[in-house]
């Protein structure tokens, strides 16, 4: 059983392109912008977060359409937009005045009653939370609080899977500075809201600064194996379920010449059955760094691609690369990478949202395309929000925003161009 959050080396150039804006003539219309050939409608979801270092797409209210979530750090809020199917969201609260630093989260069914409940991780005090979903969006009472734990150092990033094969979903979470991966065991139906058992895999100065966490099924086993990284360690890793309760983690470096990977995905960029990785790069360190502030895939070119061996392919440059993820934005076949930057230098007002076009072969030169300047920007997931059959764009900041660009195709409308002037 899966629940995996919803949802990329060598020198390539990169052509630059024009950035096109057409503000539309009421005020409270949403800006038109086109990036590459793709139009894009920018709306701001919400602007009240105070940092929003989380962001998520699930169907939480179970009607068929994917609604959106994102946690306010310094508002100590985390909230939901119920989709009505017809591009509106209204924003509901799943809780409020909780302090301690609520950022990334996922969505499952934590307890067996078949609804989505929500996991969230509290920072700076170290918890990971979980929010029992009873059905009845609101009406004020959808949402009741439970600790999974309290004392996970500096928790940072979770994903849910069925780790032990026992029928319920357990959580896997990485703790930040707290320099470890560990794994969190349900306990079943009648202890779920109790403290859960946590199993750490691995710590200590060669996991220094545990940031991803993504489930996914890498040697296909049937089995929930886990993509992860070491930020300040630069360690880009799999860990293999080996099923074995007595070991149950097993490492293997997927990369470790790279600096500073901090978020990416599991995806198959060729479609050849196995699963490859995108990662972003950068997320501190200086800018002339050849080894970072970047976006790359890993080929698994192990035969028959079981995560035995990878080739670093580069994509393009992403200045303070923070996360990477990849979909077919333009409909042309082919997987496109989508990526952040949160300007982690001295100027906090840089930061970018940006795309890399497949030009057909992901192991040759890719078109960068500019979406959007946007200040501090951090996680970023690709999605189609409004089930037109085109990907669309979400994204969080540390400036306190989230934003949604709903991809409109490749119509051309009038329009003003701006020049891009990224590198």
């Amino acid at each position: 059983m899966l629940a995996s959050k919803s949802g990329v080396v060598l020198a390539v150039s990169y052509t630059l392109c024009s950035l096109v804006l057409v503000r539309s003539t009421g005020a409270e219309e949403p800006i038109t912008l086109t990036s590459g050939d793709i139009r894009f409608e920018e709306r701001l979801i919400w602007g009240e977060g105070h940092y929003v270092w989380g962001v998520a797409a699930t169907d939480i209210d179970h009607d068929g359409d994917l609604d959106f979530s994102a946690a306010g750090v310094f508002s100590d809020t985390f909230v939901w937009f119920e989709n009505d199917g017809h591009n509106n969201l209204r924003q509901l609260t799943i809780c409020e005045r909780e302090p301690g630093y609520l950022e990334r989260h996922c969505f499952g069914d934590l307890n067996g009653d078949g609804l989505r409940d929500a996991v969230i991780v509290k920072n700076r005090t170290g918890e990971i939370l979980w929010y029992a979903n009873n059905g009845t969006p609101g009406d004020g009472k959808l949402w009741k609080r439970h600790t999974l734990t309290a004392s996970f150092m500096r928790a940072y990033d979770v994903d849910l899977a069925d780790i032990d094969a026992d029928g319920d979903l357990d959580v896997a979470g990485s703790a930040y500075t707290g320099n470890c991966f560990s794994w969190f065991e349900n306990p079943g139906a009648e202890r779920v809201t109790l403290e859960w058992p946590q199993h750490r895999f691995d710590e200590g100065s060669l996991v220094e600064n545990t940031r991803t966490i993504v489930v996914t099924d890498f040697n296909r086993d049937g089995r929930p194996d886990l993509l992860a990284t070491a930020t300040y360690s630069g360690r880009t890793l799999w860990y293999e379920n080996t099923g074995d309760s007595a070991q149950r983690f097993v490492a293997h470096e997927i990369d470790s010449q790279m600096h500073m990977p901090t978020h990416g995905r599991p995806v198959d960029m060729e479609g050849d059955g196995d699963f490859d990785v995108v990662m972003a790069f950068g997320i501190r360190g200086p800018l002339d760094d050849e080894f970072s502030h970047q976006a790359a895939w890993y080929e698994n070119v192990g035969s028959p691609g079981l995560g035995t061996e990878w080739k670093r392919h580069h994509v393009g440059k992403v200045d303070y690369g923070t996360e990477a993820t990849a979909g077919d934005l333009d409909g042309d076949g082919d997987l496109d990478v989508i990526a952040s930057g949160c300007s982690g230098g001295t100027d906090r007002s840089q930061g970018v949202i940006c795309w890399f076009e497949n030009n057909g072969d992901p192991r040759g030169e890719w078109t960068r395309h500019l979406l959007q300047n946007y200040p501090q920007a951090g996680p970023v997931m690709v999605v189609d929000f409004d089930r037109d059959g085109r990907l669309d764009i979400a994204a969080t900041s540390e400036a306190g925003t989230a934003y949604w660009w709903r991809n409109l195709g490749p119509e051309t409308p009038r329009s003003t161009t701006v020049s891009d002037s990224s590198p």
